[in-house]
Formats: structure tokens, sequence, C-alpha cells
């Protein structure tokens, strides 16, 4: 059972790793895209016209996907005073309670965010003439993430357990 679960848990991480690479990537799009930008305005005298909404919907895939990714790593702004005070066994019970909140929370972004997206797919981009529901597929996909991650935060105090 140990091995099954630590399989699954490993699964979860090779997708944050080529997550971290994804945020990687958007980055350096909206990197070079803002750059671009600024460059094409202020020397050559003439804006790009799809830079702005690009570099936007990377922002928001990388706030999204981001998200997902720091939760699994303990990067995520917390409060650490009654983990302090509580002691290390009420901290355990403090951190899978927060992964079960935080699946709960994720299945409802996740459920919501799908139907945002459909709501909108019929909606195109003002300058790149693309679905709107690939912007808003962003909060799914983040939520999956998270649950995901949060899954993996359950199951890595599960195999502690048993070790």
């Amino acid at each position: 059972m140990q091995i099954v679960l630590r399989n699954v848990v490993r699964g979860i991480d090779r997708i944050n790793w080529l997550c971290g690479w994804l945020l990687a990537l958007l980055l350096l799009v909206m990197t070079v895209l803002i750059s671009w930008q600024v460059f094409a305005r202020y020397v050559m005298g003439n804006s790009l016209t799809f830079s702005e909404e690009v570099a936007r919907f990377s922002m928001v895939w990388m706030t999204m996907l981001g998200a997902g990714y720091a939760y699994r790593y303990g990067s995520l702004i917390s409060v650490e005073l009654l983990a302090d005070i509580g002691g290390r066994r009420f901290s355990k019970f403090l951190r899978l309670g927060v992964a079960v909140i935080s699946c709960i929370f994720a299945w409802v972004l996740l459920t919501q965010g799908i139907n945002i997206a459909e709501r909108v797919a019929g909606q195109t981009a003002p300058s790149t003439r693309v679905s709107m529901a690939w912007l808003y597929g962003a909060m799914p996909a983040g939520a999956a993430l998270i649950m995901l991650n949060a899954v993996a935060i359950l199951l890595d105090a599960f195999i502690a357990k048993e070790d």
C-alpha cells in the first residue's frame, strides 16, 4: 500500500516539476513580450497590438498555476502562530486540516471555474482573437493543481505515519 501511495506522490511531484518549467516559460514569454513592447513603443514609435494581451494571459496563468505549485512546497503566506504555540502534534493536525479545507476550496474553484470558462467560450480576446475560455481556463487548471497538491500533502502525512 505504501509503495502505491509513494508512486502517487511521485507522480504529483512530476506534474509539479513540469508545471515549474511551464511557469518559467510563461515568465520568459511575458518578459520578452513586455521588453519588446517597450522597445517598439519608445524606440520605434509603434507598439505591438497583441503583446499586452498575451502578457496578461501569461500572468493570469502564472498566478493560478503558481499558487498550486507554491502550495506543494509550503511557499504560500501562512500564519505560523498557531502551529508554533500548539506543538508538533497540533501542528501536524493543523497542516492536515488546512489540506482538507484547501481540497474543498479547490473543488469549488474547479467546478465554478469550469462553469465560467464554458460561459465565456463564445467570446474572443480583442487583439489575439483567442477564445476567452483559454484565459478563464487558468482557474480550473490552478484549482486542479491545488487539489492534487493537497492530496499529496495528505498522502505524505499518511506515508510518514506508516513509517
